[in-house]
C-alpha cells in the first residue's frame, strides 16, 4: 500500500469529525476575544486534547491495520527547508482561520455558504502549500502520525506555524469588523438561499 493510499484513508477518518470541529471553531477563536477568557481556559484545553487524542488514535489504527513502512509515512514533513514550510503553514493557517471567522463565526455572514468558502480555502491551501509543507494547518494532524511512527523531522514547524497563523488570522478578522449587527438586520433578509428560492 502506497503512502498516497494511506494518506487518503487518514483524511477520510479525520473528515468524519469535521462537523464537530466546525461547531468547536467558535470556541477556539475565543483566544482572540479577551471578553471570554473563562471560556478559553475551561474548554479550549479539552478541545486541544480531543484533537490530539483523535489524531493519535486514527494514526494508530492505520498503523495497526496496514503494513506501513517507514517510507510510507502518512504524516507531514518539510519537502524544502524548515523555514519555507514554517512560512507556508503560517500563511495557510492564517487564511483558513480568517475565512472561518468570517463565514462560520460571524452572524452577519451567509451561513448556508460557509462550507463552500471553507472547503475552497482548504483546497487552495493544499494546492499551494501541499508540495512543500504538506499543508497540515493543524498541529494535531502532524503530531499523531509523528508519535506513532517516530518521525519527528521538522515537527516544530507544524506546531508553531498553524498555532501562530490561526491566532493572527482570527485577530485580523476581528480588527476589520465594522459592525456587530446581524446580517438579517442589515439586509432585512432571513436567509440568502430562501430568498433565492422565492425568486425562482
Amino acid at each position: 500500500m502506497s503512502a498516497r493510499d494511506i494518506t487518503t484513508i487518514e483524511e477520510g477518518i479525520r473528515a468524519s469529525d469535521d462537523q464537530y470541529m466546525k461547531g468547536s471553531i467558535e470556541e477556539g477563536t475565543t483566544f482572540c476575544t479577551s471578553a471570554k477568557v473563562v471560556l478559553l481556559t475551561q474548554k479550549v484545553p479539552l478541545y486541544i486534547l480531543a484533537q490530539l487524542l483523535g489524531s493519535i488514535l486514527a494514526s494508530g489504527t492505520l498503523y495497526l491495520l496496514f503494513d506501513v513502512h517507514k517510507e510510507a509515512f502518512f504524516g507531514t514533513v518539510p519537502a524544502g527547508s524548515n523555514v519555507q514550510s514554517l512560512v507556508l503553514e503560517f500563511i495557510t493557517s492564517f487564511l483558513l482561520m480568517f475565512v472561518i471567522s468570517g463565514v462560520a463565526t460571524d452572524n452577519r455572514s451567509i451561513g448556508e455558504l460557509a462550507g463552500i468558502a471553507i472547503g475552497m480555502t482548504i483546497l487552495i491551501d493544499v494546492l499551494v502549500a501541499g508540495p512543500v509543507s504538506g499543508a497540515s494547518m493543524n498541529p494535531a494532524r502532524s503530531i499523531g502520525p509523528a508519535l506513532i511512527m517516530h518521525e519527528y523531522k521538522g515537527l516544530w514547524v507544524y506546531i508553531i506555524g498553524p498555532f501562530l497563523g490561526t491566532i493572527f488570522g482570527g485577530l485580523a478578522y476581528n480588527l476589520i469588523r465594522f459592525t456587530d449587527k446581524p446580517l438579517r438586520e442589515l439586509t432585512k433578509t432571513p436567509s440568502f438561499l430562501k430568498s433565492l428560492s422565492r425568486r425562482t
